[in-house]
């Protein structure tokens, strides 16, 4: 099976060849290319890392190629491709992957991205001509409409990627005001790796008749299974027992999934002090800083990068051989996006997961939404010794906070602050991790506030 034998031109297959080293199409793209070189809106859904950049870039990319060129005298700022995309990471990945093909068409098609980070007028400057593609973030794209710098009225094609990870973050006000923005007469394509009902909801009041497209398993695929473990530690051993498995287990390299920006920070500084080459990532780092860390992990001058959620989706690092859950992720369904981020592009993978008995019950749910069947496993000199009074510093035994004269305890493993730093919104700390039911619901919050305006302390 050749990308000429899904229906592509050859000269975009010679562009595949050279700008991405690929001979041969993998599943997703098999099964998607066919269906969407057609005009049909189209719902695909794919595991992380399974190659869906290429499996929708390409249809669009020959659409293009059958089109007039865009003329910059008679297209002031406009734009006929728009790729939505949650994250910086991800904008810049799908933005270099159009960028590594289109120097091998015999058409130049303009590709820019923009988002969040970084000045907005060199963006500006750039896309004074218009864009046949724009890669961007909701809240940098709205930035460039309030500067009159994109018209976003002859978008003929809407692409959102990571679609299920935008809804996530907090993106569905601006997400709207985008879409209010784009012409009703336009091909939309809304693309997932997983199908929660927010993002079903979505695809039904965008989506007109739409092809549902959905990847093979993984075990379909020419793609050796990650391996997943689970160790059961005490909460204070997180980081001997993650320092432990890195030097007895000659770990390369390593992503560890942590719950906030603070654990990030004090993570990656404990395994610095242990002579480990490490690094935070999160929301909060500047763009320069982001790309650095990513640069350097790449190429393997780094060790470990310890990352809040934003890095599990849009990270594309070949043959990363470990992802570790430090803390286990808030939503079920971010297991899977963390865990994708190795075992890649048929590379073999192995997920560990650090579980204890604060978060044993969440780790079940976690299986059970996904139909896995973990064995729990215990490294000897790390048995379970709950009781004992911890003596490891803030990243496993919390942060202490002096707020308006009184001293607040925050746990920065049970609490998780919502990494959405390219939305522009805060961050929620929520105190039992988000583990479903430990959480007081609507009533018990009204019946405490009640109980406060009555001065009963019981909430009764």
């Amino acid at each position: 099976m050749t990308f000429t034998s899904l229906g592509l031109s050859p000269a975009l297959t010679r562009a595949v060849q050279l700008g991405c080293a690929l001979e041969h199409p993998n599943a997703i793209q098999t099964l998607a290319i066919p269906q969407l070189l057609g005009t049909r809106d189209a719902l695909v859904c794919a595991p992380t890392g399974s190659g869906k950049t290429l499996a929708y870039a390409l249809p669009e990319l020959q659409r293009l190629l059958n089109l007039p060129a865009l003329q910059a005298a008679s297209s002031q700022h406009l734009t006929r491709t728009l790729i939505l995309v949650p994250t910086r990471e991800l904008a810049q990945q799908v933005g270099n992957t159009l960028r590594s093909l289109t120097p091998h068409l015999q058409q130049a098609l303009k590709v820019y991205t923009a988002h969040g980070g970084g000045s907005i007028n060199p963006q500006l400057q750039a896309l004074r001509g218009g864009a046949d593609i724009l890669v961007a973030t909701p809240g940098r794209l709205l930035d460039l409409v309030a500067h009159q710098g994109v018209n976003l009225g002859h978008v003929e094609c809407l692409i959102l990627d990571e679609a299920d990870r935008m809804l996530d973050l907090g993106f569905s006000f601006e997400l709207q005001n985008v879409l209010d923005l784009l012409p009703s007469h336009r091909r939309n394509l809304l693309i997932s790796a997983t199908l929660p009902e927010a993002t079903r909801q979505l695809a039904a009041r965008t989506l007109q008749t739409p092809l549902f497209i959905e990847a093979a398993t993984q075990a379909q695929e020419n793609v050796p299974a990650i391996v997943q473990r689970a160790i059961q530690v005490d909460r204070q051993r997180r980081t001997q027992l993650l320092r432990h498995l890195i030097q007895s287990e000659s770990w390369e390299r390593a992503l560890v999934f942590v719950a906030t920006k603070l654990s990030s920070e004090i993570v990656a500084d404990k395994l610095r002090r242990a002579g480990l080459k490490a690094e935070p990532f999160h929301g909060e780092l500047s763009q320069g800083k982001r790309n650095q860390v990513l640069a350097d992990f790449k190429a393997g001058r780094i060790q470990i990068v310890v990352a809040t959620d934003m890095a599990a989706r849009g990270l594309d690092i070949a043959e990363l051989p470990v992802v570790v859950n430090f803390d286990l992720p808030r939503s079920t369904a971010d297991y899977i996006h963390r865990i994708g981020r190795t075992g890649r592009a048929g590379a073999a993978g192995l997920a560990v997961s650090f579980v204890n008995q604060e978060n044993v019950a969440h780790f079940g749910l976690i299986q059970k939404r996904h139909g896995l069947s973990i064995p729990t496993e215990i490294q000897p000199g790390f048995e379970s010794t709950t009781g004992t009074e911890s003596t490891e510093s803030t990243e496993d035994s919390g942060s202490t906070e002096v707020v308006g004269g009184k001293t607040s305890r925050q746990s920065s493993s049970d609490s998780n602050v919502v990494d959405n730093a390219d939305s522009g919104g805060k961050g929620a700390v929520d105190g039992t991790g988000g583990v479903k039911g430990r959480r007081p619901n609507k009533k018990d919050r009204l019946r405490a506030q009640l109980a406060r305006s009555s001065g009963d302390p019981s909430g009764s």
